[in-house]
């Protein structure tokens, strides 16, 4: 007798291996599940309680980002970080994320600038209880936030499908010395710029600001070097 998959059922399928995906991107990003890790297919489908079809679809759609490596026959790892490909995510970036707070800073919106700096303010919150998860979660939601206002946020998913190595360079640096401080300055210095209507200053801060992340990948290297790739 032959077995008929129904649309229903390919729709639960596919919001499982959304779902898969979603969470173990998120535990790549924040290094939860380290560069080099090797992923058991067997393993997964237990812990999320789903069939091999589901986690199948999500490890192919982690391969097709870069974040794991399948060797048929062998089993899949997390991709180990390359700095070549983090060095093109972060030219995608700074090239995209220019403009957007430039259209911004063009015609300030004072809603806008409150959220901003809300976010801002969560930030400084997370980062004195020393919560670098929620930390990171709240310097997403504060660059998302200037897409979607610029009404471009095809473009941020677009960039956040292309970070997955830049993302973790990131997530790296962040206890190391006072990057956290740092990060705050500098959205604090883009918002006022967008706040003045300063187009070119706003350009200048977010320049500068995602320009720092690859300056500290020797070091980082350095540090962890079984995380990168040679």
């Amino acid at each position: 007798m032959e077995l008929l998959i129904t649309p229903q059922t390919r729709v639960r399928s596919q919001r499982a291996a959304a779902q898969v995906y979603e969470q173990l991107r998120d535990m790549i990003l924040a290094l939860k599940l380290e560069p080099g890790a090797l992923l058991s297919r067997t393993r997964l489908q237990a812990q999320y309680g789903v069939s091999s079809t589901p986690v199948r679809d999500a490890l192919m759609r982690l391969e097709a980002v870069g974040l794991v490596e399948v060797f048929p026959q062998s089993g899949t790892i997390v991709s180990l970080i390359d700095v070549p490909l983090a060095r093109q995510a972060q030219f995608l970036r700074r090239a995209m994320e220019q403009e957007v707070v430039r259209v911004l800073a063009h015609k300030p919106d004072g809603g806008l600038i409150a959220k901003l700096k809300a976010v801002i303010d969560e930030q400084k919150g997370h980062a004195k209880k020393h919560d670098l998860e929620r930390f990171n979660d709240a310097d997403t939601a504060f660059h998302r936030m200037l897409f979607e206002a610029a009404g471009v946020p095809d473009l941020w998913a677009l960039i956040r499908n292309r970070s997955g190595h830049i993302d973790r360079i990131r997530r790296l640096h962040l206890p190391i010395g006072d990057k956290a401080r740092q990060i705050i300055g500098d959205h604090s210095a883009i918002v006022s710029a967008i706040a003045d209507a300063h187009p070119d200053r706003a350009q200048s801060e977010m320049r500068d600001h995602l320009s720092r992340s690859l300056a500290f990948s020797d070091e980082l290297r350095a540090r962890f070097p079984d995380y990168f790739k040679e």
